[in-house]
């Protein structure tokens, strides 16, 4: 992968901030100037409101809304458009689905112990408000998903499997292909979290057999506060919306409200025409840059850096020892050390930036007694040099804080 030539297409390569050394994009990846262009043009051009009024500015809106919601349909490999909602980020796609569903008291609901907090606390919500029973497959001391455990956990009384994808504390992935199988055998619809997969790899929603998929734009180069849900068709159109009210409807009385069709009704108010413009401009510069030529540099990079890192003195790595199970993400701890200071540190010493704390993964990481972790995650913009930079400089706190 080449990038340098890449760089030049991140305006923050080029600004005061020369120098930097971001590994932060699980949390959030810079965005190229081809984003910011296309969402530009919409506020100089045509910053007006799509699917309502009927002049030529309008009109250029919902077609660039609808030219976009046909790019992450192709994307995710959707079978029609209208199987995406745009929504403001993964979060509330996966609360629009928990909620929307007509589930009932003692249904169960079987996820992971390395969901984020997104994936967690609605299940919690609706156990405590509505009756769910949760279930849960735990991660075994290799850190990889125990299949078997899952296979003991499903039974007739599971009504939705809902996972993450790829996590965001070790970087690995669930065989969802597999699982999906499994839960439809058993008559429990599947829902994922892509917010770490669909940035990094290859994805068709229909092979893998997800019923329901959220992801999270701004993971993707996309822009903030913009999320999807990839929903099979016939799922949608049951699906209760998070929120009516105008643009979702098609008439109301006094007495009642019709709803749109599957995606509108779920899209109710006044739309962020510039994010899902964004959205469009992210899946197409994704996709030339290639999601396989991505999975590899992910890789690559995470391999040359846990090399460097596996014979520190202090430092430990969370996850399976080999690092393309990891994926993109490398988190680790120094010991003796808080994760939040072991990355106040690296910034001020090296200016690398990465992401410490419990990730909205609490469970995790209270059931393994630990407090946190500090998280560098590589992207298409990050090189070896910045590897060498990271860890370095990880090597020389931990020679003298290390306890």
């Amino acid at each position: 992968m080449d990038v340098a030539r890449i760089r030049e297409d991140f305006p923050v390569y080029h600004s005061d901030e020369e120098g930097l050394v971001y590994l932060d994009s699980a949390c959030q990846t810079f965005r190229p100037r081809q984003v910011m262009e296309a969402m530009a043009r919409y506020y100089d051009l045509y910053p007006a409101c799509g699917g309502r009024s009927v002049h030529r500015l309008a009109t250029q809106v919902s077609i660039e809304v609808d030219e976009a919601r046909e790019k992450v349909a192709r994307f995710l490999g959707a079978s029609a458009p209208e199987e995406i909602v745009f929504t403001k980020s993964c979060t509330e796609a996966l609360n629009l689905v928990a909620k929307g569903l007509s589930l009932k008291r003692g249904d169960t609901v079987l996820t992971t112990d390395m969901e984020h907090n997104s994936n967690h606390v609605p299940w919690l919500q609706l156990q405590s408000t509505l009756g769910l029973r949760r279930r849960f497959v735990f991660t075994p001391a290799s850190g990889l998903f125990d299949m078997e455990a899952f296979k003991q956990a499903m039974s007739r009384d599971v009504k939705v499997v809902s996972m993450v994808h790829t996590n965001n504390i070790t970087g690995t992935s669930v065989p969802v292909k597999q699982v999906a199988e499994i839960a439809h055998d058993y008559g429990a619809m599947v829902i994922l979290d892509g917010a770490q997969a669909a940035p990094h790899q290859r994805l068709n929603v229909k092979d893998i057999g997800a019923d329901f998929y959220a992801l999270s734009v701004h993971k993707m180069m996309g822009p903030s506060g913009m999320g999807a849900l990839y929903g099979r068709m016939e799922l949608l159109r049951s699906l209760q919306p998070l929120i009516v009210g105008g643009g979702g409807v098609s008439l109301t009385t006094l007495e009642k409200a019709d709803l749109l069709p599957p995606p509108e009704r779920f899209e109710a108010g006044l739309q962020n025409y510039a994010g899902i413009i964004g959205t469009g401009a992210a899946v197409d510069y994704l996709l030339s840059v290639g999601l396989d030529e991505v999975a590899e540099h992910d890789a690559r990079l995470n391999a040359i850096a846990t090399a460097k890192l596996a014979d520190v003195p202090g430092v430990s790595i969370l996850g399976p020892p080999e690092p393309r199970a990891r994926g993109s993400i490398l988190s680790f701890n120094i010991k003796g050390m808080s994760s939040h200071d072991v990355a106040m540190i690296l910034d001020e010493v090296a200016r690398v930036m990465i992401r410490s704390g419990m990730h909205c993964v609490h469970p995790y990481f209270v059931a393994r007694g630990l407090e946190g972790c500090a998280r560098a995650s590589f992207y298409i913009y990050n090189d070896e040099m910045d590897v060498d930079t990271f860890a370095s400089t990880v090597s020389k706190v931990a020679s003298k804080f290390s306890m």
